[in-house]
């Protein structure tokens, strides 16, 4: 037999620290408590469905760069000259943290500072561990350090492999989080104005900006029509800058901003980059040759349960990597509701946006 529903309008049982036994409560507290334990419960909900890693981040980012580390690390040596400056200004003794480190291209490149990296790719890691790097298997969105632990933290190209924004928003969170008050963040992630317009044609185009519907199975469509083939992307660093290429006396926004300009005397072109800087959604083909790509089967797994493709006319296996490129203002806009961070700097530089965030709290 089950008790009357008046007796808990009355009387419940209550913990509170140091104290055991029955509380008293009228009607009105007990309306508070239970708001602020489903306020409380809410919270932790709306945190678990961030830190749940969509399907399409699980088959577009991560099963693929498990797959093609070797040799994507064979193609990330060079240092992005920002990033190097970044890195050269530090003080002696600072603590770095590399989230989503990658190869570590980036780890001990200042040797009078310590660096530690994490990346949610086991093999990508394990080619760090390999090189003698400090190196952990993380996700981004649950960094594994206590807050404030490090001097300074840079996030390289990782925020543009999250699918929405409270995920992306949540990844820079976790960096200011683990940085001393006073500290600062670089991050950086692909724009959606690309120079090299050639390049973004070989991207597909997906059917729309997706939410947090990623979350849960299936795939995401591709924008229709589209049957333009996936075609070779060179991938070895000429999207960035290489130590040997002449540096523009020009600032990076201003070398922008005379890309749109001139674009404008053409009215068809205009257009067309519009229509470009609309979408944010794209794959990103990764051709890994067949010759490194039956090293484990990874790869002719993929192929058999669809995650790639085999070209055989450029006698490579195609992945694609899912990428969300930033619009202008977008970085800045996803700090702006922080309380304890401000932007000190922002920057475009060869088809990135840019910023460095300084922990004020």
């Amino acid at each position: 037999m089950s008790a009357g529903p008046g007796i808990f309008r009355t009387m419940r049982e209550v913990k509170v620290k140091g104290v055991s036994g029955l509380c008293t409560l009228d009607s009105d507290s007990e309306s508070e408590i239970l708001e602020s334990e489903l306020a409380s419960v809410s919270q932790r909900c709306s945190s678990l469905n961030v830190q749940s890693t969509p399907e399409i981040e699980k088959k577009y980012v991560h099963h693929v760069y498990d797959a093609i580390a070797p040799h994507f690390s064979s193609t990330r040596f060079a240092k992005w000259p920002k990033v190097a400056n970044f890195l050269s200004s530090l003080p002696a003794g600072t603590l770095v943290l590399d989230a989503g480190c990658g190869n570590g291209k980036y780890l001990g490149f200042n040797p009078n500072c310590f660096s530690i990296g994490c990346d949610i790719s086991a093999p990508l890691i394990k080619i760090c561990a390999d090189r003698g790097h400090e190196v952990l298997v993380a996700d981004a969105l649950v960094l594994p350090y206590r807050t404030g632990f490090g001097d300074a933290a840079i996030s390289i190209a990782v925020l543009h492999h999250l699918s929405t924004e409270s995920r992306r928003k949540k990844a820079i969170e976790e960096l200011v989080r683990v940085v001393k008050k006073g500290g600062l963040v670089l991050i950086t992630v692909w724009a959606v104005e690309q120079e090299d317009k050639a390049l973004v044609s070989k991207w597909t185009p997906l059917t729309e900006k997706y939410g947090e519907e990623w979350i849960g199975p299936g795939s995401p469509r591709v924008r229709s029509p589209s049957s333009r083939t996936l075609e070779s992307i060179p991938e070895t660093e000429d999207r960035i800058l290489g130590e040997n290429v002449k540096h523009s006396n020009q600032s990076s926004v201003q070398t922008l901003q005379q890309m749109r300009s001139q674009n404008e005397g053409n009215t068809r072109a205009s257009d067309d980059i519009k229509n470009t800087n609309n979408q944010q959604e794209y794959f990103v083909p990764w051709h890994l040759p067949y010759h490194r790509a039956e090293i484990n089967g990874a790869s002719a797994c993929a192929v058999a349960n669809g995650l790639a493709k085999k070209d055989d006319k450029k006698g490579a296996v195609v992945y694609n990597r899912y990428y969300h490129v930033f619009s202008e203002g977008e970085l800045e806009r996803l700090v702006s509701g922080m309380d304890d961070a401000v932007i000190v700097d922002r920057f475009f530089d060869k088809s990135n946006w840019c910023i460095v965030l300084e922990k004020t709290l």
